[in-house]
């Protein structure tokens, strides 16, 4: 490539936060449920590198195309690829992306294509870095460009920003699905690759009552180390949503001395607890199943194929709740509706 920087680039990321700042230094944006992605272009040579570096142009040659037809010859941009799926972002076809087989990846992208939201410009037209630039001098730069070469035909479009932390609020309120929490940027700090000091991401938290099916036993120490979690589909069957950890030292022993006496057969249905972690590998993955009777309440963020996407967090046990009451449907009532001025 002949563009002054080159992939493995690092992005800049996020810090974790509970609330949107406020000030007139910071502008904000809607946090996509899609892949972080560097998009570089050189002439005919266009490459996608994820949040961790990794090439994706392989899992979505959609992309590729759609970057290697604009009018545009050189630029590098960052933005988040997404997959629209009958009005809605679905994070499900994404992962299904990510498949050993070419075949298997181009019928996907056929079935389903993938498209790039941008949102900041690194390299414009002309092969300049703007790297050292402020956030509102690479913004400027990244919507004359979109204007100039993203059509009505082309599936590459601008995520909108706003200067208004009640707009942002707004965003905030109706995550859930396509849109992931709110991203709040420094908007005179240059590019900040590997670095979290001028951005920061507030996402929104969510809560579920869920039928605790079984526990892990903690690692050091003694006591139950982590919830199974279930909720009953529409045929009555539990089914395992995932997990909770991160109980204090007080609640490992509280869930122990409730767990052990209902140790028994599995209540988990066809969807159950099952074999290694993919992403674990050296945790223990032995369980002890329980009786279907004690209820807590989770928080979490997204879900994914009908499990939490990470870990939730404890919030209380709720006695007052039958187990029966733990459904599915509860999730669903609670999904945020997108506000018109950010609907992809």
């Amino acid at each position: 490539m002949t563009l002054p920087i080159r992939p493995p680039l690092p992005v800049m990321e996020a810090e974790p936060v509970e609330a949107l700042p406020e000030g007139k230094i910071w502008r904000y944006e809607p946090k996509w449920d899609g892949f972080r992605c560097l998009a570089f272009r050189d002439g005919s040579n266009v490459e996608l590198q994820s949040k961790a570096g990794q090439p994706l142009g392989r899992y979505f040659p959609d992309v590729v195309a759609q970057l290697a037809a604009l009018d545009a010859k050189r630029f590098v941009i960052d933005g988040e690829i997404v997959i629209p799926v009958k009005g809605a972002l679905s994070f499900d076809d994404l992962l299904m992306r990510i498949h050993p087989a070419e075949s298997r990846v181009r019928k996907l992208a056929a079935e389903h294509p993938a498209q790039l939201i941008a949102f900041d410009m690194l390299v414009d037209e002309k092969g300049r870095s703007l790297l050292d630039e402020p956030l509102t001098a690479r913004r400027e730069a990244l919507d004359a460009f979109a204007e100039a070469y993203f059509t009505d035909t082309d599936r590459v479009r601008v995520s909108p920003w706003t200067e208004d932390p009640k707009t942002a609020q707004r965003w905030l309120d109706a995550a859930g699905g396509a849109l992931d929490g709110v991203i709040a940027k420094r908007a005179d700090l240059p590019y900040q690759g590997g670095e979290r000091t001028g951005m920061q991401k507030v996402k929104r938290v969510r809560t579920a009552d869920c039928v605790v099916g079984g526990f892990r036993r903690a690692s050091r120490g003694e006591g139950v180390g982590s919830l199974l979690l279930g909720l009953y589909n529409d045929e009555g069957s539990l089914d395992y949503v995932g997990f909770t950890s991160g109980l204090t030292r007080e609640l490992r022993g509280e869930f122990a001395r409730r767990l052990e006496p209902l140790i028994g057969p599995s209540a988990f249905g066809a969807r159950a607890p099952g074999g290694p972690s993919r992403w674990n590998r050296g945790r223990s993955t032995e369980w002890e199943p329980v009786r279907p009777v004690v209820v807590v309440e989770v928080a979490y963020d997204q879900m994914t194929n009908g499990r939490f996407r990470h870990g939730t967090r404890f919030l209380r046990l709720r006695p007052d709740k039958r187990p029966d009451q733990c459904t599915r449907d509860q999730l669903y009532k609670r999904s945020g509706r997108m506000p018109r001025d950010i609907a992809a």
